[in-house]
């Protein structure tokens, strides 16, 4: 076991320090596994627009079924988070990341060959099944694998670096949109985002070839045969109320979280590309250009907001190491909801593109305190199970996000309203949204305080405060 100081802020050594090859491999395919999986989550959100308007019939509202599409991918990531956390412990982190990863890119590159918004609604599912399992399981095997004291700092670099997979998302979507029209039919550019999507599939082979169980779980495993500990079980994580506690406790906190940014950050292409739109034709621009301008620009914003969301994630992790988890979420849940509001109500042209650096450094801070936090709440036999429930569940709630904000909108423009109506009440339903942050900033008062403290285990007693760290 780590000693309470193994991450306090006197400790001088890096978290890199003492790391063996076998660790940084492991540390390697985890990052990448996730970094690939939220490529492949803003590959979607990148070229969602466009496919809603190949895919749709006349007289259906893009902004509205892409709403229902989201809805349905966050859908089957919340089911695939359930069912693959609890597979994972089980029968091995290492197997079933492999099935995850090989799942979410096959399907991906399947939602390219869609005919119509059925098949393209059931692949952008079974792609959600495979996403949902990815980052329980990749915590669950940097946390098991690699040493006390690198855990934190390892866990928070491994979400930051999801905002790589994010920007190369972003980098795709300028590169496509410069090459539609020319080498690219126009409109199509929505097909190539998905089949690049399917390229992480190659990571099975490495994942399946080299990549073993951690130590930890195995001996653990082993133990439970002996014993009859239920690994992996649902019944366990709620029949014990020292379980039970932190993963409904968790569960909030994830709400708030994912609502907020599948509900409402991740929309800002939209809004980027409406305000772009209105520009562009003010300025007498031909159609055609301004359809490449704004999926150039839709790169563009989501290059700059993964920029703060990577910068957000890290100093997330500094001061969840430096004053602890309770502290780092609060200021961050503060933080997420001022920038939201100020980005949706504010954002109005090219200039003001700085704003999605701001809300990306805001919303995503709140996902580097996921992945240091969760899994510091559950023993080795159901780690991967807690983590999953909390970061995943949430999402069937988080899931009616996009509805709700497509509804919202359409609530508040009216009936045959304007594009400029439109555009304001889209504004609107976001900022009235973001009160989804000071949920979670209400959560953070029930939670423990978990800095510098061992990985629990089913031996040792673990004592919940709600106001003292």
């Amino acid at each position: 076991m780590s000693s309470a100081t193994d991450n306090s802020p006197t400790d001088t050594q890096s978290w890199r320090h003492g790391l063996t090859p076998y660790h940084w491999f492991v540390f390697a395919v985890a990052c990448l596994a996730w970094l690939f999986d939220c490529l492949d989550q803003q590959l979607f959100l990148l070229a969602r627009s466009g496919a809603m308007k190949k895919l749709l019939a006349p007289g259906m509202d893009p902004k509205l079924y892409g709403g229902y599409a989201t809805t349905i991918f966050v859908a089957g990531w919340a089911t695939g988070g359930l069912i693959f956390g609890a597979v994972g412990d089980r029968i091995g982190r290492a197997k079933t990341l492999a099935f995850t990863v090989l799942l979410y890119s096959v399907c991906t590159g399947l939602s390219a060959f869609s005919t119509g918004w059925i098949d393209f609604a059931i692949y952008r599912f079974i792609t959600g099944l495979g996403v949902g399992g990815v980052f329980g399981l990749s915590v669950a095997l940097v946390a098991d694998s690699l040493p006390e004291r690198s855990r934190t700092g390892a866990l928070g670099l491994l979400q930051a670096l999801s905002a790589v997979g994010n920007i190369m998302a972003g980098c795709v979507a300028i590169v496509l949109g410069n090459l539609e029209g020319t080498t690219i039919p126009a409109g199509m550019a929505w097909k190539y985002m998905f089949l690049i999507g399917a390229l992480p599939a190659f990571l099975c082979v490495f994942i399946l070839l080299r990549l073993k169980e951690p130590e930890k779980w195995v001996k653990a495993r082993a133990e439970g045969k002996l014993t009859g500990a239920k690994f992996g079980s649902y019944a366990s994580l709620f029949g014990e109320a020292r379980w039970r506690r932190p993963a409904l406790l968790g569960m909030c906190l994830c709400i708030a979280g994912v609502v907020g940014l599948w509900g409402i950050g991740f929309f800002s292409p939209e809004l980027v590309g409406d305000v772009l739109e209105r520009s562009l034709k003010k300025d007498g621009v031909a159609p055609d250009k301004i359809a490449k301008a704004k999926t150039v620009w839709s790169g563009v914003n989501m290059i700059v907001q993964n920029l703060g969301a990577f910068c957000g994630m890290m100093a997330f992790t500094r001061a969840a190491q430096r004053w602890g988890r309770r502290p780092a979420f609060s200021v961050a849940f503060v933080a997420a909801f001022v920038a939201t509001v100020g980005y949706f109500q504010l954002f109005n042209g090219k200039g003001d593109i700085w704003m999605s650096f701001v809300m990306g450094f805001c919303q995503l801070a709140l996902f580097a305190g996921f992945a240091i936090y969760l899994p510091e709440l559950f023993p080795t036999r159901l780690r991967s199970t807690g983590t999953s429930f909390c970061y995943n569940v949430g999402r069937f709630i988080a899931a009616c996000g996009p509805f709700l904000q497509g509804q919202m909108t359409v609530w508040f423009a009216g009936v045959n309203p304007t594009p400029e109506a439109k555009l304001a009440a889209f504004r609107d339903a976001c900022g009235g949204m973001s009160l989804v942050f000071l949920l979670g900033l209400i959560v953070v008062f029930f939670l423990r305080e978990t800095k510098g403290q061992p990985l629990p285990e089913d031996t040792a007693p673990v004592k919940w405060m709600s106001m003292k760290a």
